[in-house]
C-alpha cells in the first residue's frame, strides 16, 4: 500500500507518519510518500503513482497575504484533487477541514472552497472521500506560537517563560492528536463510515485559564510530588502534551532525600487521593519501623537484599513473622492495629519501595511508635 501525504512535515503529519510505520512494523510494505513545502502542484501526477490513500493535511493557518488562503488551502485542494480524477484510480482521499467553515472569515471560506472541491471528487468519480472539521488539534510536535495555545503555554511554561492570556475565561474546543490519528488509522484498516464527514471523539472544552493554570501544576509537581490524575481523559492527554515540552536538559529532577544511620528514605510521588510512593535502604542489621496505624495501610516490595517483617496485634499480641528478599517479587502489606516493623538480614543493602494509602499529614501522622520486640 502506498500512502501520499501531504504536510508530512507539519504536526499531524509527523505524528500520522509515525503510527503508519507501526501499522506493520518497519519492514511493513506500507510506503510513506511525503508531500512538503519543497513541492510544487505539478508534482502531484507523479507523486499519486500507485497511490491507494492519500492524507491531505497541507494548508495555510496564518499567511502574511489573506489571499494566502485561497492558494494555500482551496487552490492546492483542487489541483491535487484535478490529479486525482486524471489519474483515473479510486483513491481514497482524507482532508482535515476545520470547525472555522462555519464561520465567516477568509480561512474558513478557503477551507469550504477546499471540501467542495473534494465533495466534487467524490461525486464525479466515486473516489472515498473523507473530511474531518476538526477544533483546535494538540499533542506532541505541535508548534509554538503558531496555532496551538496549548502548544505555546506548553513550550512557555516548560521553560520558565510567561504565557499572555487576554481573556482568561474563553472556552476552547480540543482534540487530542492521538485520537485524530487513531481514527485516521480506523479508516485505513477499513472501518465503515456513512457520510463524508467524520468526527473525532471525545472533544474536550476548557478556558483559557484553567487550561494554564492546570499546566502550572504539572509544573508544580516536581516541587510539590503531587501529581495531577494524569491517568483518563483531558488530564491525561495534556499531561503527556506538556512532558513532551521539557527540554532534554530537563529530563530529570532531584527529589528529597533524608538520611541517617539506618539508611535513607526517598520520597517519590504523591496523589491527592491514592496515596504515595517512596523507597528506603537499610543498612545490615538495621531495623526500622516499629510503630502502627489506625488507618494507614502500606503495601513494602523489597528489591534488593533479604528482609524480615515481624507483627504483634496491639490487642491480642498474636505474633507474625515473615522474611522476603528481592529475587522473589512479594508485597507485604500492613494491616491497621499491627504494630510492625522490617529488618535487613542480609549480608549487603537493603532497598525496599513502599506504598501508603495516604499522603504523610505531619499534624496527623497516624503513626506510634511501639516496639515489635519477639515472639513470646
Amino acid at each position: 500500500m502506498r500512502v501520499l501525504v501531504t504536510g508530512a512535515n507539519g504536526f499531524i503529519g509527523k505524528n500520522l507518519q509515525l503510527h503508519l510505520l507501526e501499522l506493520g512494523g518497519m519492514e511493513s510494505s506500507l510506503e510513506i510518500v511525503p508531500f512538503t513545502r519543497e513541492h510544487t502542484e505539478a508534482d502531484f501526477p507523479g507523486l499519486l503513482k500507485g497511490v491507494d490513500w492519500v492524507f491531505h493535511l497541507a494548508g495555510i493557518n496564518r499567511p502574511e497575504d489573506p489571499s494566502e488562503f485561497i492558494t494555500g488551502n482551496a487552490g492546492l485542494t483542487q489541483a491535487l484533487s484535478n490529479a486525482v480524477k486524471e489519474s483515473g484510480r479510486k483513491i481514497s482521499v482524507v482532508y482535515t477541514s476545520s470547525i472555522q467553515v462555519e464561520r465567516d472569515n477568509d480561512y474558513g471560506a478557503s477551507k469550504r472552497a477546499a471540501e467542495d472541491a473534494l465533495l466534487d471528487l467524490n461525486q464525479s468519480t466515486g473516489c472515498p472521500v473523507y473530511i474531518y472539521r476538526l477544533p483546535n488539534v494538540f499533542g506532541k510536535w505541535a508548534r509554538p506560537n503558531y496555532n496551538s495555545a496549548v502548544a505555546t503555554f506548553c513550550h512557555n511554561i516548560a521553560r520558565n517563560l510567561p504565557v499572555q492570556i487576554n481573556n482568561p475565561s474563553a472556552v476552547i474546543q480540543l482534540v487530542y492528536i492521538d485520537d485524530v490519528v487513531a481514527s485516521f488509522i480506523s479508516l485505513l484498516e477499513g472501518a465503515a463510515q456513512a457520510t463524508p464527514f467524520v468526527d473525532v471523539e471525545p472533544v474536550y472544552q476548557i478556558a483559557v485559564g484553567e487550561l494554564s493554570e492546570q499546566l502550572q501544576r504539572f509544573k508544580a509537581t516536581r516541587n510539590n510530588l503531587i501529581t495531577e490524575p494524569v491517568g483518563t481523559g483531558l488530564t491525561r492527554a495534556l499531561y503527556s502534551t506538556y512532558v513532551s515540552y521539557l527540554p532534554p536538559e530537563n529530563f530529570t529532577y532531584t527529589v528529597p532525600q533524608h538520611g541517617d544511620e539506618r539508611g535513607v528514605f526517598v520520597e517519590m510521588l504523591k496523589t491527592p487521593d491514592a496515596g504515595q510512593f517512596s523507597f528506603f535502604t537499610a543498612h545490615p542489621g538495621v531495623t526500622r519501623g516499629g510503630h502502627y496505624h489506625h488507618s494507614k495501610t502500606e503495601k513494602f516490595l523489597v528489591i534488593k537484599g533479604e528482609a524480615c517483617f515481624r507483627f504483634r496485634h496491639m490487642l491480642t499480641d498474636e505474633f507474625y513473622e515473615l522474611h522476603t528478599s528481592g529475587d522473589k517479587p512479594e508485597i507485604v502489606e500492613t494491616v491497621p492495629g499491627w504494630t510492625h516493623d522490617i529488618t535487613n538480614e542480609g549480608d549487603n543493602e537493603l532497598v525496599c519501595m513502599l506504598w501508603a494509602n495516604e499522603i504523610f499529614d505531619r499534624e496527623r501522622p497516624d503513626t506510634f511508635a511501639c516496639p515489635v520486640g519477639t515472639e513470646a
